[in-house]
């Protein structure tokens, strides 16, 4: 920490960004990695810190009420058509529904996969976020990147990076949420991280996947690839438990 504070200091004073970067994303973790092993495989920064303790006691009392610890492994669901991201949380065997926060935007282009870079489009379908995904010092406050394009994506050819959840409440294909909003996901995201879960899976839908929203969009151009997605949110909807999911002949499997 002191080798941190002391370059931090020197390069601030000389208006070294990019030095700056090449420790805190190179030499500072790999320093922390000799150091301790675990704490590495976490990023953080004085801002994700001061975010996470701020918000810590509210989301443990809130966790205590359901039985449940800070720590304990996530899941999130994101539904474009209600703006809505939920974070669920194990507890014992099952993952619980915890809380919902509204996101301010997804981009202007709707329902539908992002295909290429640049189509105003976020993304839909099943991404793993693992703790190299997350971004303490995100230019839109607290992120971490979904990892589009997936395996999916890559076999349709689909294009584009940098995709995340952030705050900021702007966005022209991420999912923005409020910065008050990306402090409790973040928190609860970096603790199970810590906490030992290897990574946690962010499942994306156009709507709530029921009999009678199929129907209703039965002749949308995607309606194939919903019905792929469908699979998905039906078995933890039965289950409370997300799939294993692999990728075999272009569609989503389910195991």
């Amino acid at each position: 920490m002191v080798f941190y504070y002391a370059f931090r200091r020197h390069t601030l004073i000389g208006g070294g960004y990019y030095l700056r970067n090449l420790f805190l994303f190179i030499v500072f973790p790999l320093l922390m990695s000799l150091a301790s092993p675990s704490l590495a495989q976490v990023p953080s920064s004085s801002r994700s810190t001061e975010a996470i303790n701020r918000v810590k006691p509210k989301l443990e009392k809130e966790l205590e009420a359901k039985k449940i610890k800070y720590g304990s492994a996530i899941f999130i669901r994101i539904f474009k058509e209600s703006e809505e991201l939920e974070v669920w949380v194990k507890n014992e065997n099952l993952f619980q529904k915890f809380k919902t926060f509204k996101i301010c935007t997804y981009g202007s282009e709707g329902f539908g996969p992002k295909e290429k870079d640049g189509d105003g489009k976020a993304p839909e379908g099943f991404y793993t976020v693992s703790a190299r995904d997350m971004n303490p010092v995100s230019n839109f406050h607290l992120s971490f990147n979904l990892g589009y394009p997936n395996e999916y994506d890559k076999s349709h050819r689909r294009t584009g990076s940098a995709l995340m959840v952030h705050g900021r409440c702007v966005s022209i294909g991420c999912y923005a949420m409020t910065d008050a909003g990306i402090e409790e996901i973040y928190a609860l995201a970096d603790g199970a991280l810590r906490a030992g879960q290897r990574s946690f899976m962010v499942h994306i839908f156009p709507y709530r996947m029921t009999d009678e929203n199929m129907k209703k969009n039965h002749s949308h151009k995607w309606i194939d690839f919903w019905r792929n997605l469908k699979a998905g949110y039906d078995y933890f909807e039965e289950k409370h438990i997300p799939p294993e999911i692999k990728v075999k002949d272009k569609i989503y499997v389910f195991e």
